[in-house]
């Protein structure tokens, strides 16, 4: 990594330690519910860490590989962490390229600092909106639900130079278990 996108990197890193910016994890959710979350968003995380990602990385040179952000919530946050914890040599050597943050923190990060172009770093988010709103629940009809069932909508997707990908699961909870509905579906909802 060139001393500009290290310098970016910690940048990041120190500005996303500010508790204003840190995502709080949801007060309603159960603790089966936040186990559920971070169990989804952790085989996620860990399936483009080792399969994705090296792809992504496979063009760089040493001095040109890029920082590595992870968005995501307060939950994903600790799923990052026990996937980046993970005893595993190739993990060891990725571990101080990434930054794993929030959306938000992201964003007014980029605003000050921008790198459109992605020449500094690549971009994976990773999270789980699990407050569908009911007025999104007929588009999903299809998958209909029993009673204490809810829909979780599960987003991921990479951009990266050169490199854009975003996909949507649907998902539904039952207050013990996920269960997946469909694995990719178009999400039609402006500014997605």
């Amino acid at each position: 990594m060139d001393h500009r996108a290290r310098d970016w990197l910690e940048g990041l890193r120190a500005f996303a330690t500010d508790p204003r910016r840190r995502p709080r994890p949801d007060p309603d959710a159960t603790p089966a519910q936040a186990a559920g979350e971070r169990g989804l968003i952790a085989a996620s995380f860990t399936a483009w860490f080792d399969t994705e990602l090296p792809g992504l990385l496979a063009g760089h040179d040493g001095s040109r590989t890029p920082a590595i952000v992870v968005t995501t919530s307060a939950t994903g946050l600790a799923a990052a962490d026990a996937v980046l914890g993970r005893d595993d040599p190739l993990v060891a050597l990725r571990r101080p390229l990434v930054a794993c943050v929030s959306e938000l923190e992201y964003r007014l990060w980029c605003n000050r600092h921008p790198d459109p172009e992605h020449r500094l770093h690549l971009n994976h988010w990773n999270w789980i909106k699990t407050r569908v709103p009911r007025q999104r629940w007929p588009a999903f009809a299809r998958h209909p639900l029993a009673d204490g069932e809810t829909y979780w909508i599960h987003r991921t997707g990479t951009a990266a130079a050169g490199h854009r990908r975003r996909s949507s699961g649907l998902w539904k909870w039952n207050g013990r278990t996920a269960t997946l509905l469909e694995p990719r579906f178009e999400e039609r909802v402006a500014g997605l």
